[in-house]
């Protein structure tokens, strides 16, 4: 099992991402925009800036949900490998069986 903390920080920093996320879009907008003057594309870059890091989606760490470890994860089931595997041998995820030849 991961540390509370971690757990914790990453939700933080997806509840960051979803509050900022349309804010960060619109400013993110404004400095690509070649068409806009260089002055105001500056400010959008300065305010960008103010907006915490943790306000970024490539900021959150993809973690299971059982055991909430960040490696070794399936997206498809938001799982990690060792859980998928514990899961998948007492027959919790179904369409799912232990190989063996």
């Amino acid at each position: 099992m991961a540390k509370t903390s971690a757990i914790e920080r990453d939700k933080k920093r997806r509840r960051m991402a979803k509050q900022y996320d349309a804010k960060r879009a619109r400013l993110k907008a404004i400095v690509r925009d070649k068409s806009k003057p260089a002055e105001e594309r500056f400010e959008a870059v300065l305010k960008l800036a103010e907006i915490p890091r943790n306000a970024s989606k490539t900021r959150a760490r993809n973690r299971c949900e059982v055991t909430g470890r960040p490696r070794g994860f399936y997206r498809k089931l938001k799982m990690s490998r060792i859980a998928l595997r514990l899961y998948g041998s007492s027959g919790v995820v179904p369409g799912l069986i232990k190989a063996s030849w």
